[in-house]
């Protein structure tokens, strides 16, 4: 395998292509840590030839990033992030933001239960992200009538005052944002789509996200071991829906990693939990729409059934997350009793206040 050289201009991806990641996913190396940051930091920079980006994303795309090569994209996206850290510590929730198009998004109820539970949540997204462009956080958060398209010190200081906060990713990572055309045009995800949940604006200690498969989280568990900027020392990851950080109905499978410890796995049967239905019961049409009056009648106590009981599922594996429950069934009785109490309709109030 070529070996790297310093930042000197002899490693431009159209090398990188012919003499390590470009000769199909069976025969590719992998990069060295150095040739990742370095093949990054010079895509952020705007250099490459449209052509041999396409070609970089999609060989990488082949061969499979390993943890060491996502660390460095990770630390090169953080030399070019602005982070706020609020006086607290939230749970870092990392939804794909390219988004979802068939089920509602459940997260800003769910942290929005958690913060008035006393668990405080952080999410991020951008603005119809490629290659989905499909309705995220943002979306479900303008229909509210939030403010969304914050600095980020806004954002450090909704997580403050709310206990809820958004990131807005063209304010806080403005260079990786600047990628959506050529993102565009691919016509598939790349490696940006994965390192940009990871993104961390508020600087948590807790990271929240799903997977389809187990070895995935693993991956991702690994990448932030390998990347030497990050702050995260806890994970959880479930299987969601959509890709997104609302967990599938059934059986499902958690991933948990503290540091200094192994990651662990368990199933979570979610009938036993309440939720005892399948994904097409929490299917919507207007995603974003549907998701905001889901939202507000959840948390107002208004609405019942199985979005409640998905909502309450959610708010329990932050809470939990955050170490603020010694079990997931705890807290699900927490967030029963928040949302009984009226405190998540408050915490609502106050986010639309901010």
């Amino acid at each position: 395998m070529a070996e790297a050289t310093e930042r000197d201009g002899e490693w431009p991806l159209k090398r990188l292509m012919t003499e390590v990641v470009g000769s199909g996913h069976k025969s590719a190396d992998d990069m060295t840590r150095a040739q990742a940051a370095e093949a990054f930091r010079r895509i952020l920079d705007g250099e490459p030839d449209h052509t041999t980006l396409g070609a970089f994303w999609l060989a990488n795309r082949w061969k499979r990033n390993t943890p060491e090569e996502l660390g460095a994209y990770v630390d090169t996206m953080a030399a070019d992030t602005e982070p706020s850290a609020p006086a607290c510590d939230p749970v870092d929730c990392g939804a794909n933001y390219d988004g979802k198009g068939r089920t509602a998004i459940l997260g800003v109820a769910a942290g929005l239960v958690a913060a008035a539970a006393g668990t405080p949540v952080v999410v991020h997204s951008g603005d119809r992200v490629p290659t989905q462009k499909q309705d995220a956080y943002k979306h479900v958060l303008d229909e509210l009538g939030v403010r969304t398209e914050l600095a980020p010190e806004e954002s450090a200081a909704m997580t403050d005052d709310v206990g809820f906060g958004f990131y807005y990713r063209p304010n806080f990572a403005p260079t990786v944002e600047a990628l959506h055309d050529r993102r565009d045009m691919m016509g598939v995800r790349t490696f940006v789509n994965t390192i940009e949940t990871l993104a961390n604006p508020a600087n948590a200690s807790t990271h929240l996200g799903s997977f389809y498969h187990l070895p995935y989280a693993v991956r991702i568990i690994e990448t932030f071991q390998a990347a030497e900027t990050a702050a995260v020392d806890r994970v959880l990851m479930f299987q969601g829906m959509e890709g997104y950080d609302d967990v599938r109905p059934g059986s499902t499978t958690v991933a948990e990693w503290s540091e200094g410890g192994e990651v662990e796995d368990f199933t979570v049967e979610t009938p036993e939990l309440g939720m005892a239905f399948d994904e097409a019961a929490l299917g919507v049409e207007d995603v974003a729409g549907e998701s905001a009056e889901i939202t507000e009648a959840v948390l107002s106590g208004q609405r019942t059934g199985d979005f409640a009981d998905a909502v309450a599922v959610n708010a329990a594996l932050r809470i939990y997350a955050g170490e603020d429950a010694d079990s997931i069934e705890e807290g699900i009785e927490i967030a029963r009793e928040t949302i009984e109490s009226g405190e998540a309709a408050e915490a609502l109030a106050a986010l639309r206040d901010f």
